[in-house]
C-alpha cells in the first residue's frame, strides 16, 4: 500500500535538493565572489512571498562527456513569475553553482517557456544573468538554445518591457540577448559581458587585457554605451530594477502606471535663475529638469555615456514621462554620432510603451569633424528624426536657448510632429548661430568697412534681432507659444492634460526602415 505522507516527504526532500542548487561549498564560493545565489536574487527583486517557480524539477538529458554522472538540479536556472510593486513580472535567474550557469538544451527551454509566458499574459520579462556561457558538453543544441531566446527577445520587442540584469559573467553569444533588451544593468566589478574573453583576443591580437577592463560594468557604461545603469552592489542594482519598472507600462497595450502626488506649486521662480542668458555660457540641464518634474522623479538612463545629450524618464503630476535633453555642459550640447544613438533608442522605447516625451532643447547643431562625418554622423543623425517621426505618443518641446540648423528639425520640431512647441524669450532658433551666420550673409560689409570688428558685431545684433529670435518662428506656426521660463511646468502640465488621449494613426506597413 502506498503512504502518501511517504510521498509527501519525498516531494519536499527534491525540493529542497533544488533549492540547494550546487551545494554548500559552492554557494559559499559565489558568495565569497561578493555575489549572491540565484534565489537570494530573486527574493530581493520580487514582492515578500510572491514568488511562483516553474519547472524546478526539469534536468538535461545528455550522456555525453560524464554529464550522465553529473546532476544539475534545474538544470542551471531558475524561472518562475512574481509581483514588483504588487504588479505581475516574469523572470530566469541563472545558478551558477549549478555547471556555472551554462545554458543548454532544457536550460534554454525554461527560459523560453516562460518569456512566452509573459508574452501571452502582458507582463515585463526579466532576466538574471550569470553565466558561463554555452554548455560546450552538448554541443550544438546549446546554440541552438540561445537561437530560441532570441528569437523571442526579438519578436516580444515593443511587446513587453524586456529587462536584462548582468550579476557575473555574460560572454559569447549570450551578450546578444541583453542587447536586443530594452534596458541592461551591471554590477561594478562582478558583472562582464564580451563576444570573446581575454583569453581569446591575446591568443588572436597578442593584447592583454583583464575582462574587466574588457567588458566590465564601468566600460560598458561609458564607452559602448551597452548598460544602461550601473551600481555598486547587486542589492541596489535590483531596487533600481523595481524602480524602473515603477515607470513602465505592463504592456504596449496599456499606460504607465500613475503616481498619487500631493498637489504642488507649478509656477517655478528658480528657473530664472537656471539658465544663464549668455547663449556660448554652460549649465547642468539637470537643474532645469529637476524644476519641472515631480521632486525626486528623475532616473537617468544612460548617465556616463554620450553625456552630451541626458535621457531618462520622471513624473509629472504623478504621470511618467520621457525625458530627452541636450546638454550644455558637455560639447555645448552638440549632437554626436553616440548621443544620436541614445536619443534615438530611447525616443522608440518610450513610444513602445505610450509613455509621452518631452524635449528640452539647447543645440548649437550636430558636432563637425572629419571623425564624426566618417563615422557616419548622416546615418546616426537619422535615427533621432526618424524616431521622432515615427513616435505617436504625445510629443512636447521646449526651446530653452539654441536651436540651430538640423539639430532644430531633428529634436522634435513641428515639423517633424511635435505636439507642441513651447520656446523661452531668450531663444534663438535660426539655421545657424547669428555670429556665423553674419560672417557668411555680411562678409563684404564687414571686410569693406573702416572698423571691421565693430561693424561684424553690429551685423550679428541685427541678425539676431531680425531672425534668430523666437518670434519669427512662432508667426510662422513653428513655436506654439512663447513662455515665461517660470510658467514652463504649468504649460507642460496643461499640454499633457490636453493629450492624454491622443490617437495618431501611422500608413500600414510591416515596419519602418530605420537607418541602422
Amino acid at each position: 500500500m502506498i503512504d502518501i505522507y511517504e510521498k509527501i516527504n519525498e516531494l519536499y526532500d527534491k525540493r529542497r535538493e533544488v533549492e540547494l542548487g550546487g551545494g554548500d561549498e559552492r554557494i559559499d564560493k559565489q558568495h565569497e565572489k561578493g555575489k549572491l545565489t540565484a534565489r537570494e536574487r530573486i527574493e530581493l527583486l520580487v514582492d515578500k512571498g510572491s514568488f511562483f517557480e516553474l519547472n524546478p524539477f526539469i534536468e538535461h538529458r545528455t550522456n555525453d562527456f560524464g554529464l550522465d554522472e553529473q546532476k544539475g538540479p534545474g538544470d542551471g536556472v531558475v524561472t518562475g513569475f512574481g509581483k514588483v510593486n504588487g504588479r505581475p513580472i516574469y523572470l530566469f535567474s541563472q545558478d551558477f553553482t549549478v555547471f556555472g550557469g551554462a545554458l543548454g538544451e532544457m536550460h534554454a527551454k525554461k527560459i523560453a517557456n516562460v518569456m512566452d509566458l509573459a508574452a501571452k499574459n502582458g507582463a515585463p520579462f526579466i532576466g538574471l544573468n550569470d553565466s558561463g556561457g554555452a554548455r560546450i558538453q552538448e554541443g550544438v543544441v546549446s546554440l541552438d538554445g540561445y537561437g530560441h531566446i532570441f528569437y523571442r527577445n526579438a519578436i516580444y520587442s515593443g511587446v513587453i518591457p524586456q529587462i536584462s540584469v548582468i550579476l557575473g559573467p555574460c560572454a559569447g553569444g549570450a551578450v546578444y540577448s541583453p542587447a536586443i533588451t530594452d534596458f541592461v544593468f551591471m554590477v561594478e566589478k562582478t558583472s562582464q559581458m564580451f563576444i570573446t574573453g581575454p583569453k581569446v583576443i591575446e591568443t588572436v591580437t597578442g593584447e592583454k587585457i583583464s575582462a574587466e577592463e574588457l567588458g566590465g560594468a564601468n566600460v560598458h557604461s561609458s564607452i559602448s554605451g551597452n548598460a544602461h545603469f550601473h551600481s555598486d552592489s547587486e542589492v541596489e542594482v535590483l531596487q533600481n530594477v523595481r524602480r524602473l519598472l515603477s515607470y513602465l507600462p505592463q504592456n504596449n497595450e496599456e499606460k504607465p502606471p500613475m503616481i498619487e502626488v500631493l498637489e504642488d506649486e507649478d509656477y517655478r521662480p528658480d528657473l530664472m535663475d537656471v539658465i544663464p542668458f549668455d547663449t556660448v555660457r554652460p549649465y547642468d540641464v539637470r537643474n532645469v529638469i529637476e524644476q519641472v518634474v515631480d521632486e525626486d522623479s528623475f532616473m537617468e538612463i544612460h548617465r556616463d555615456f554620450a553625456r552630451n545629450i541626458v535621457v531618462g524618464f520622471a513624473r509629472i503630476k504623478g504621470e511618467s514621462v520621457g525625458l530627452v535633453c541636450n546638454q550644455p555642459k558637455v560639447m555645448a550640447g552638440g549632437l554626436d554620432i553616440d548621443s544620436s544613438d541614445k536619443a534615438a533608442r530611447f525616443i522608440r522605447t518610450c513610444d513602445s510603451f505610450n509613455i509621452p516625451i518631452i524635449t528640452f532643447e539647447d543645440v548649437t547643431g550636430f558636432f563637425p569633424g572629419v571623425k564624426q562625418e566618417h563615422g557616419g554622423i548622416i546615418r546616426h543623425g537619422a535615427k533621432i528624426l526618424f524616431a521622432y517621426s515615427e513616435a505617436t505618443v504625445p510629443k512636447l518641446t521646449v526651446i530653452l536657448r539654441k536651436a540651430y540648423g538640423g539639430a532644430y528639425v531633428a529634436l522634435n520640431s513641428k515639423s517633424i510632429g511635435a505636439d507642441l512647441v513651447f520656446a523661452w524669450p531668450n531663444a534663438e532658433i535660426a539655421v545657424m548661430g547669428p555670429q556665423g551666420a553674419a560672417n557668411i550673409i555680411f562678409a563684404k560689409d564687414i571686410n569693406n568697412s573702416e572698423n571691421p570688428e565693430l561693424t561684424r558685431q553690429q551685423k550679428i545684433d541685427e541678425y539676431r534681432e531680425k531672425f534668430a529670435n523666437p518670434y519669427v518662428a512662432a508667426s510662422r506656426g513653428m513655436v506654439d507659444d512663447v513662455i515665461d521660463p517660470r510658467e514652463t511646468r504649468m504649460k507642460i502640465v496643461q499640454g499633457l492634460e490636453m493629450l492624454r488621449n491622443k490617437k495618431e494613426s501611422r500608413p500600414y506597413k510591416k515596419h519602418g526602415n530605420i537607418p541602422l
